[in-house]
């Protein structure tokens, strides 16, 4: 009998994420490939085609699911779509693949219409929210990435969701716009405080918020697979010179405390914009005091700051699975060890 394993897709437009769960539920390989999805197909070939070389010889079920459909090469979310499954069903030569359909679960690609591209767009977080539900039950799931942030409350094993696509997370607060690496510091704040003084920020994209977190010390070199602002180098020393700009002003190397300052400034600036979020969706949850947060994403030591604020005590998605995979971590790809794992609880 032929071994089957079952691989997870995380499509977005930035990056491409996937994991491998062996028969016995066990992860045994993730991958993170840059995917500028906004340049062109071709990036997507070249970094699925990347992982698929990886891979040991063995037959594998594939489950995707996306965020990529929004990035500007498609002229809309379902023409994204509709390529995006057509280029994987190309890439993987029809072998078994399903697509996530947010509520309606993972479908085969030949039963996927157009009817059904609204529910595929964007719906990655709630596959690893749906997981994480399953799993614990109740909690707070917060998912940081490079570009955004999901915050979902989990009750009774259910995700108690309020809004289903981009523009209607974005109303209910369970879409915040921002992350830790891809996200333009002009984004964040609007002012910061430096040397004592409240000054306010260029509206250029001089900056990042990787280039926060390098200074910061907090951002791991292998999730900061991003060209930066200027396209210079991605050093703490370097960083400290683009949010200087930010600014008016120049980098010198005795300084670097300075800048350090000011990184932490933003860095809180962006926590706060998380923070609201999570306690609006919590007000009215009904959110038991010992109820955990569950954190995902590779900003996941936010969400375990949070955690600390309030007092509740915090799960890293990375303890929901067994996982022999030690970079990435799991919780570094929650959406594609989700959909993986449906995919291996189908069989």
């Amino acid at each position: 009998m032929t071994t089957t394993y079952s691989l997870g897709w995380d499509i977005g437009g930035a990056h491409l994420k996937a994991a491998v769960i062996n028969p016995d539920g066990i992860i045994i390989d993730i991958f993170q490939q840059p995917c500028p999805l906004w340049k062109g197909l071709a990036t997507l070939h070249a970094a699925a085609n990347a992982v698929l070389q990886a891979l040991p010889d063995a037959h594998y079920r594939h489950a995707i699911t996306m965020t990529g459909e929004l990035v500007d090469l498609f002229d809309g979310r379902d023409e994204g779509v509709r390529q995006i499954i057509a280029t994987m069903e190309r890439l993987l030569l029809d072998a078994g693949m399903l697509v996530f359909a947010g509520k309606h679960g993972l479908l085969p690609h030949h039963q996927i219409t157009a009817a059904h591209y609204p529910d595929i767009a964007s719906a990655n977080w709630l596959a690893s929210a749906g997981f994480a539900a399953q799993t614990v039950g109740e909690g707070m799931f917060i998912d940081i990435g490079s570009t955004t942030t999901d915050v979902l409350v989990l009750k009774a094993g259910n995700v108690q969701v309020q809004g289903y696509t981009d523009y209607q997370r974005l109303i209910s607060k369970e879409l915040v716009y921002t992350g830790i690496v891809r996200t333009a510091v002009m984004a964040v704040a609007q002012t910061a405080t430096d040397e004592g003084h409240e000054i306010g920020l260029m509206a250029e994209y001089f900056a990042t918020m990787a280039d926060v977190y390098r200074v910061t010390g907090e951002l791991n070199e292998a999730h900061d697979q991003t060209d930066t602002a200027d396209g210079a180098e991605k050093t703490p020393q370097a960083s400290a010179r683009r949010l200087a700009r930010m600014i008016g002003c120049d980098f010198y190397p005795g300084q670097l405390p300075r800048w350090q300052r000011f990184a932490h400034n933003l860095r809180g600036q962006q926590v706060q914009k998380i923070r609201l979020a999570c306690e609006q969706l919590s007000a009215n949850s009904g959110l038991s005091a010992n109820a955990p947060i569950i954190g995902a994403g590779i900003g996941r030591f936010l969400a375990q700051q949070l955690a600390g604020q309030w007092a509740r005590p915090y799960l890293d998605f990375s303890r929901l699975c067994q996982s022999s995979a030690t970079t990435p971590n799991a919780a570094d790809c929650a959406p594609a060890v989700a959909v993986g794992y449906l995919n291996h609880h189908l069989k």
